[in-house]
Parts: structure tokens; C-alpha cells; sequence
């Protein structure tokens, strides 16, 4: 299966079950993966037989903004579960939620959370 990759989207949000968290906020990192077909694209050159990546991503930090999370496992699930609702094209998605700054005494470059959605799960 085709996909479009868009890694490292940083966005400054409000998740965690810290009221500091949510009070302060702290910058997260995204990597997702979109699977979809991509050979008409491929053929075409048209937009519109793909996704745009620059409305994906802006449909990405529209989630990880609109609401506060306690956990980085429902900000995942909430943005795989808008970029199906959203794309109808896309048949997967994978997210890695990076939270770089965690409140976690220790030495580390990121805590994290991987998931895998596909259209299935949110009928």
C-alpha cells in the first residue's frame, strides 16, 4: 500500500494529567502515515486524486488544539480517528505522538505513543 508520510509536525498544546499541563502547555512532535492508493495521483499529477498533505497537517494540529487531552493515547486516537473521518481515500493511519517534554524525572529524548486506525475501527 501507497501512503504519504508527514513527519516531525511540532505543535504547542495543552495534554497531560497534570494541571500544570494543562495549564502551561508543552510542544508535541507528530509523525503520521496516511495509506491510501496513490497510482492515479500518480498518472494524473492532479491534486484532487490525492490528499494534500498541507490540509492533513492542518487537520492534525486542528485536533491536537481544539480539545485537551489527559492522555497522549486519546490525542493519538483523536487525530487518526479525523484524518479517516475527513480523507475518504485513506484506508490506514499511523500516528507517533511524541511528547519531548514529559514530567518525568529521567534522561530522555521522548515518551511516546504509536497507534494504528484503519477506516474498520470507526464504523
Amino acid at each position: 500500500m501507497d501512503k504519504i508520510i508527514i513527519k516531525g509536525l511540532r505543535v504547542f498544546a495543552y495534554h497531560g494529567v497534570n494541571p500544570e499541563e494543562k495549564r502551561d502547555g508543552q510542544p508535541f512532535e507528530l509523525d503520521v502515515s496516511l495509506y491510501l492508493p496513490l497510482l492515479r495521483a500518480g498518472r494524473t499529477d492532479h491534486l484532487g486524486d490525492t490528499v494534500s498533505y498541507a490540509k492533513a497537517a492542518k487537520t492534525i494540529l486542528r485536533v491536537m488544539t481544539e480539545a485537551s487531552y489527559d492522555l497522549l493515547e486519546r490525542a493519538a486516537n483523536r487525530v487518526a480517528e479525523q484524518l479517516l473521518l475527513e480523507y475518504h481515500e485513506v484506508e490506514r493511519v499511523e500516528v507517533l505522538l511524541k511528547k519531548p517534554q514529559a514530567p518525568v524525572r529521567a534522561d530522555f529524548d521522548y515518551m511516546a505513543v504509536f497507534i494504528t486506525r484503519q477506516r474498520t475501527d470507526f464504523d
